[in-house]
C-alpha cells in the first residue's frame, strides 16, 4: 500500500504540485531573500539578480527531472538558452516605446521561440528543457496564491456573477460551433475552455483533464496569445465609440481578453476605473478554473476517449489535473491562513515567479511550434471555431457587463 502511494506521488502531476508548494513555502518564509527577474540589465546587480533566478529555476528543473527519472545531461545548456530568450523578451517588453503600445513579455517570449524554431532546426540537446506544460503548471499554482477569495468576493461579486453566466454560456456555444464544424472533440474541448474561461491557463488545465495532444495544446496556446493582441486595442476603441462607462468597459475587457497582462494593458488604455474592474473580473474567471476543470473531467469520463471505462470517482480523480488542486489549495491557504496585507506582500514575490515561469513556458511553446502548423490547412477549422466563439464571447460578455455593472450595480447602490 505504501509503495502504491509513493508511486502515485512520484508522477509528474504530483511532482509539479510539490515544486509549486516549495516555491510558495520559500516565498512565505523568506520573502525578502527570493530571487527576482530584473527589468533591465543596466547594472551588475541586475545581472546578479537574473543569475540567481536562473540558478533557482535550474535547480528546480534538475530536482524534479531527477525525481521523475528524466535525463539530466543537457538540461543546463538547454535551459540557459531558453532563459536567455526569456530575459531578452523581458528586456524588449520594458522598452518605453514598446510599453506604450501595451505589448507584454509573454508575447515576445512566444515570438522569440517561434523565430528560433522556424529559422533553425532544433538540435536534440535543446529539447531537454523544452517543457512548456511543466513550467506553466507550476506558474498556475503560483497564480493561485495571488487570488484571494475575500478580495474577489468583496470587490467582485458582480464580476463573479458575470463570469458564471459568461463562462458556461460561451463554453457551450464554442463547443457546439466546433461540433458543427467537425473539429475533433479533444481540440474542441481545449478551444472552448480557452475562449470561455481564462485563456492559456484554462487550455493547459483542460489538456491535463483529457490527456490532450501536446501539439494541439501548443496550437491553442499560440492562438490565444496571437488573438489577444488585436483585441487589446480593438475593444477599448469600440468601447469609446459606444461611450460605455469605465466599469462596464473594464468588465467587458476582463471577461473577453484571454491573458491577464493584455487585460491589464487594455484597461490602462481606458482609465484607472476600467483597469481595476477588468482585473477583478479576470480574477473572478480564474477562480472558476478549478470548478470548470472538475466539470470537464466528469464530462470527459462519460464522453471522452476512455468512453468504455466506467466513470467512477477514482477514475475522475485519476484524470483530474493535480496542479489545479494545487492552484485551489494555494488560493485557500493564502486567503484564509494569512491576513490580507501579508498575503499580498508574499503574492508580489510569487507573482514574480509566476511571470518568469510563464515566460519560460511561452518560449518553450514557441520552440515547439512552427508557423505552418498554426496557419496550415489542417488548422483552418479550429481557427474558424476560435474566431466565431470569440466573437460570440465579445457580444455576450458586453451584454452581461452592461447588465451587471451598468444596471444592477447602480440600482443596488441606491439601497
Amino acid at each position: 500500500m505504501k509503495n502504491k502511494i509513493l508511486k502515485s506521488l512520484l508522477t509528474e502531476d504530483w511532482v509539479i504540485v510539490g515544486a509549486g508548494a516549495l516555491i510558495l513555502a520559500l516565498a512565505a518564509v523568506f520573502p525578502d531573500s527570493m530571487p527576482s527577474m530584473p527589468q533591465t540589465l543596466a547594472t551588475g546587480a541586475d545581472w546578479l539578480s537574473a543569475g540567481y533566478m536562473f540558478l533557482f529555476v535550474l535547480i528546480l528543473t534538475y530536482l524534479t527531472s531527477a525525481v521523475l527519472g528524466r535525463p539530466l545531461k543537457w538540461i543546463f545548456p538547454s535551459l540557459l538558452l531558453i532563459f536567455c530568450l526569456t530575459l531578452a523578451s523581458q528586456l524588449i517588453a520594458s522598452i518605453p516605446a514598446v510599453k506604450e503600445y501595451g505589448f507584454e513579455q509573454v508575447f515576445f517570449a512566444v515570438i522569440l521561440g517561434l523565430a528560433v524554431s522556424n529559422c533553425f532546426k532544433l538540435p536534440e540537446w535543446l529539447k531537454s528543457a523544452v517543457q512548456s506544460e511543466f513550467y506553466i503548471k507550476i506558474g498556475i499554482i503560483c497564480l493561485g496564491s495571488t487570488i484571494l477569495f475575500g478580495e474577489v468576493l468583496k470587490s467582485g461579486a458582480y464580476g463573479l456573477a458575470q463570469s458564471l453566466v459568461v463562462v458556461f454560456t460561451v463554453w457551450y456555444a464554442s463547443f457546439w460551433i466546433g461540433k458543427k464544424m467537425k473539429v475533433d472533440p479533444e481540440m474542441n474541448t481545449m478551444l472552448a475552455s480557452a475562449v470561455s474561461i481564462c485563456g492559456v491557463s484554462a487550455a493547459i488545465a483542460t489538456s491535463g483533464v483529457i490527456n490532450g495532444d501536446k501539439k494541439k495544446l501548443s496550437y491553442v496556446v499560440s492562438l490565444v496569445l496571437i488573438i489577444a493582441i488585436p483585441m487589446m486595442y480593438l475593444l477599448p476603441w469600440l468601447a469609446s465609440l459606444m461611450n460605455l462607462p469605465q466599469e462596464v468597459t473594464g468588465a467587458w475587457l476582463g471577461g473577453t481578453i484571454d491573458t491577464t497582462g493584455a487585460v491589464a494593458a487594455a484597461g490602462a488604455l481606458v482609465g484607472e476605473g476600467a483597469g481595476q474592474t477588468a482585473i477583478i473580473v479576470k480574477s473572478s474567471q480564474n477562480v472558476l478554473l478549478g470548478i470548470a476543470a472538475f466539470i470537464i473531467s466528469i464530462m470527459w469520463s462519460y464522453q471522452g476517449k476512455a468512453h468504455a471505462e466506467k466513470p467512477t470517482a477514482s477514475v475522475i480523480w485519476e484524470r483530474f489535473p493535480k496542479f489545479v488542486v494545487g492552484f485551489v489549495l494555494a488560493s485557500l491557504v493564502f486567503s484564509f491562513c494569512f491576513d490580507t496585507g501579508t498575503a499580498k506582500e508574499i503574492g508580489k514575490v510569487t507573482k514574480g515567479f509566476q511571470n518568469t515561469l510563464f515566460s519560460i513556458a511561452f518560449v518553450c511553446i514557441g520552440l515547439e511550434t512552427r508557423f505552418r502548423e498554426i496557419f496550415g490547412k489542417e488548422n483552418r477549422k479550429p481557427l474558424g471555431v476560435f474566431l466565431l466563439a470569440q466573437t460570440f464571447n465579445i457580444i455576450v460578455t458586453l451584454g452581461m457587463a452592461y447588465l451587471m455593472f451598468g444596471v444592477v450595480k447602480p440600482f443596488l447602490k441606491d439601497f
